[in-house]
């Protein structure tokens, strides 16, 4: 399975003001390993860098005067992720400004979702984190990636921090489990071997802080004011099932 984990930075926020694209980051995974293989790009917007902009990357409009435009590169990247599994935080933003972009090369690209599938971290974390903040930077915090070297955005480093928070979120439970239960690779394999398989998976643990706790209480006794907590009725006999296992 290939994914490319992607992230741009931009000379402003609304694609629909004209902003445009600077820089692209783009990491390589293989059946959830990054592989070292990566495309990395700024480019010319042709345009001035807000400074609203500029203040969360720092990338200068005298930086990017001698960088290639859009156009000159399109075809290196779209050559990268073709096919891949795109991972992409807050996917809209970047699918939008990538779109613009492949419009205005006028060479007759399509979406990219007409090469790529695309996962969007954020949605996801927001399926898994309910009522919580879900930026990078509050995720690299609760699956303990270290992003102490993160003084301004970029597409690459936040693409490398973006792999680690997915890998983590996602926990490889799924390729382990999909080995476990194909009972025709199984089915002649000692304990020994199954023991070798489980520790070669590195699972992360997140144990929830007293901060999340105490938000999952507020939302549980929120739920229960509406009569659809189902949780708080069976608490007692849930905390006897969980003690006698």
């Amino acid at each position: 399975m290939r994914q490319i984990v992607l992230d741009t930075e931009t000379t402003g926020i609304r694609v629909e003001d004209g902003h445009k694209i600077i820089e692209i980051g783009c990491l390589e995974l293989i059946d959830r390993k990054l592989t070292g293989r990566k495309y990395h790009q700024y480019i010319n917007p042709e345009r001035e860098v807000e400074a609203g902009a500029l203040a969360v990357h720092g990338i200068t409009n005298e930086f990017l005067s001698d960088k290639p435009v859009f156009k000159l590169i399109d075809e290196a990247l779209m050559a990268f992720i073709d096919d891949a599994e795109l991972i992409i935080h807050n996917a809209p933003f970047d699918l939008s400004f990538l779109n613009a972009e492949l419009k205005l090369a006028r060479r007759g690209w399509k979406t990219m979702t007409d090469y790529c599938n695309v996962i969007d971290t954020l949605k996801l974390a927001r399926q898994l984190h309910a009522g919580q903040r879900n930026s990078l930077d509050a995720l690299c915090k609760r699956y303990g990636v270290d992003n102490s070297k993160r003084e301004y955005h970029g597409a690459l480093l936040d693409a490398y921090l973006l792999a680690n928070v997915y890998l983590a979120m996602t926990g490889g439970q799924g390729s382990f489990f999909d080995e476990l239960n194909d009972t025709d690779k199984m089915a002649n394999k000692s304990t020994k071997a199954k023991t070798a398989i489980m520790r070669s998976y590195d699972l992360t643990v997140v144990m929830a802080t007293e901060e999340e706790m105490g938000a999952h209480d507020q939302y549980l006794a929120k739920m229960k004011e509406r009569n659809q907590c189902l949780w708080l009725e069976h608490q007692d006999n849930i905390d006897v099932f969980i003690k006698s296992r």
